[in-house]
């Protein structure tokens, strides 16, 4: 099988290690890809938010599968290009990644679909944005109505700051807040037939215990050692197959990857959102656990033909990735620097590049790099973890020293 994975970034880079592993991936050529990926596929310069572009790739390559990581490609409408050519591709169609493209139309499917989530109002200007806020008190949350790179929620007791980023964004989505904590799940899906992935746990904020703006995504870890035994069977019954019921509905099934977002209540599974594609940098932990082929997984769900596709295989043991963000990021981040140790196995590239005279390795985003480890157990594969990014030299990197620590000395509770 020969593949062609669309992308360049963390999630990108451990989707590529999971598929070059495959047996049955004879061939695989990333776009843009990085210097990491670079060490496990063909790189090929394309631009990835241009459905023509890919899908000329794609039949250029002869490849037999394509597999589109980011959101913007899918919401531009790559999917549906690649599809046209007669190629198989993972990754919902335009239509269907709108979930991810607009939360007031991820909304309007779980009412329809009688989905348990957060009581919201979708505002366009700063009246009704305030009303909504009244009502529903602090802490604050507004979420931008459009794609926002995982930066687009502001979470908030401060009316003021509530204000200011629902006038910034213009459209929001304002809603109670959900208290609990949160659980990313992925599921694999053609569209009918869904299955799920290991549950895990992101962090979202730059500084640790939870303070500082919204980031893309700090460090992941799973599986989670406190979730409620059945949750994974109830947001099967209760989210998933009624989101895709509905979307069947409206004549746009999604088939691909449908990342749960949620919040475990008091009352239950709340969704908080749903994404298109796999979640970074919940990925790097979850694929690192997942024994079953990649590429076969993510080929029958491309193909319809996920129902006859083996139970999934997991290693035992927990994953944890740490991610190594640049000076000033989640602002304007610093690129540029150079980077050493970050050849060892376990490091994932997710904003790097190569100094054309010299090849040095070079900082060239926000997030810079994940440290991805396993280990017998939680505690052992955070250890691992911290020792791959203590390993790291990049001037002024920031990095969380709490990723799993709540989960490792059980201090995560679930509200009563």
């Amino acid at each position: 099988m020969r593949v062609l994975l669309v992308g360049g970034g963390g999630r990108e880079h451990a989707l590529a290690l999971g598929l070059a592993a495959d047996p049955a991936v004879t061939r695989l050529i990333a776009a843009p890809g990085n210097p990491g990926i670079g060490e496990v596929a063909e790189l090929r310069t394309v631009d990835a938010n241009d459905p023509a572009a890919v899908a000329a790739l794609a039949v250029e390559t002869g490849v037999d599968l394509v597999v589109i990581g980011p959101e913007a490609p899918l919401v531009a409408g790559v999917a549906d290009a690649v599809r046209a050519k007669g190629i198989a591709v993972f990754g919902p169609s335009a239509e269907a990644a709108r979930l991810e493209g607009s939360k007031a139309f991820a909304k309007d499917v779980m009412t329809a679909a009688g989905v348990p989530t957060a009581r919201a109002y979708t505002c366009t200007d700063e009246q009704s944005a305030g009303r909504a806020l009244d009502e529903f008190g602090p802490p604050y949350v507004v979420k931008n109505d459009g794609l926002a790179a995982g930066k687009g929620v502001v979470v908030t007791d401060d009316r003021a700051r509530a204000v200011e980023h629902a006038r910034e964004c213009g459209r929001v989505v304002i809603e109670e807040y959900l208290d609990g904590p949160e659980v990313s799940l992925f599921v694999v899906t053609d569209g009918e037939a869904a299955v799920p992935l290991l549950p895990a746990q992101d962090f979202k904020r730059i500084g640790d215990g939870d303070t500082g703006p919204n980031t893309g995504g700090m460090g992941a870890y799973a599986p989670l050692p406190w979730a409620p035994p059945g949750l994974v069977d109830e947001v099967m019954r209760d989210v998933v197959h009624p989101t895709l019921a509905e979307l069947r509905r409206r004549g746009a099934p999604f088939a691909g990857l449908l990342y749960v977002g949620l919040a475990i209540t008091a009352d239950g599974p709340r969704v908080i959102e749903f994404n298109a594609r796999f979640g970074d940098p919940e990925t790097q932990v979850v694929l690192a656990l997942l024994e079953t082929p990649l590429g076969g997984l993510l080929h029958a769900a491309a193909t319809g033909t996920l129902a006859d596709h083996p139970p999934l295989r997991w290693r035992d043991g927990a994953a944890v990735t740490v991610v190594v963000a640049s000076a000033g990021y989640p602002g304007t981040p610093r690129t540029g620097d150079v980077i050493t140790g970050a050849d060892r196995p376990g490091v994932i590239h997710a904003g790097t590049a190569r100094r054309a005279d010299d090849g040095a390795l070079l900082s060239a985003g926000g997030r810079v790099l994940c440290g991805t480890a396993t280990g017998p157990d939680l505690a052992a594969a955070r250890d691992a973890a911290y020792e791959l990014v203590r390993g790291i030299e990049l001037a002024g990197a920031q990095h969380r020293t709490d990723i799993a620590a709540a989960a490792v000395e059980g201090r995560i509770s679930i509200p009563r």
